[in-house]
């Protein structure tokens, strides 16, 4: 067993085991046990009462979270030439087409989210091999096959985030930074959880919510109160 370090020890202490926090003591409660040099994620998980094997009870979404990720979002726009300007006072980071087809194939994935039109998804979908596994893929449920080229690319600028259960029925987000205050975490938190409850299946039996945990990159998880939450 590996030898446990001194600031994972302070974080343990912190932790009280067994323990059902409320949102907000969570939300203090992670940015004390942090001690990371650099600005950590907070992330949280989300273990849902579904079958993910199951069409009818797959849960997939995007929501807008009101104080960001924190996160520099870096976005490719793969567009036609009379949406380029658009895309680029928008603020995508790499504006193209078929150049950037070309490095996606031989290889090149250095970017976190891909927006494009509907009219060259017959380009994209050859690509679906290299940016499928990696989560890149454009989909027009999350709103990254699109004509609304620049209000999409705000938006993930801003903090729309895209999220899917595994196949264990556990949701996973990052929903902030460690230096945001508490009350944004919950905010954000919040703002989460409540959609994912908006997309509760029909057929799913029993409790939806099953466990909810907040941490951050390198902390313990905290067992969050699901009756806590006022969503």
């Amino acid at each position: 067993m590996a030898k446990l370090t001194k600031n994972q020890k302070f974080a343990l202490t912190k932790v009280e085991h067994g323990k059902l926090y409320t949102l907000s003591e969570a939300a203090a409660l992670v940015k004390d046990i942090t001690t990371t040099k650099f600005d950590a994620s907070v992330d949280i998980d989300v273990r849902l009462g579904i079958d993910p094997r199951k069409s009818n009870q797959m849960v997939r979404g995007v929501v807008s979270l009101p104080n960001g990720t924190g996160k520099a979002v870096r976005v490719l726009a793969l567009v036609t030439p009379d949406k380029e300007a658009e895309a680029k006072e928008a603020g995508a980071d790499y504006v193209g087409l078929d150049e950037w087809v070309e490095k996606i194939k031989a290889g090149w994935t250095d970017v976190d989210v891909i927006i494009t039109m509907p009219s060259v998804m017959g380009k994209i979908g050859q690509l679906g091999r290299i940016l499928g596994p990696r989560g890149l893929m454009p989909n027009p449920k999350s709103g990254t096959v699109t004509m609304e080229i620049s209000k999409a690319v705000k938006e993930v600028k801003q903090g729309k985030i895209d999220f899917k259960v595994d196949k264990a029925g556990i949701v996973h987000a990052s929903i902030g930074k460690v230096s945001f205050e508490p009350h944004k975490i919950v905010e954000n938190a919040r703002e989460f959880l409540f959609t994912i409850n908006k997309l509760k299946p029909a057929s799913a039996k029993g409790t939806y919510v099953r466990s909810i945990f907040l941490s951050s990159t390198m902390s313990p998880g905290l067992k969050v109160d699901p009756k806590s939450l006022d969503v």
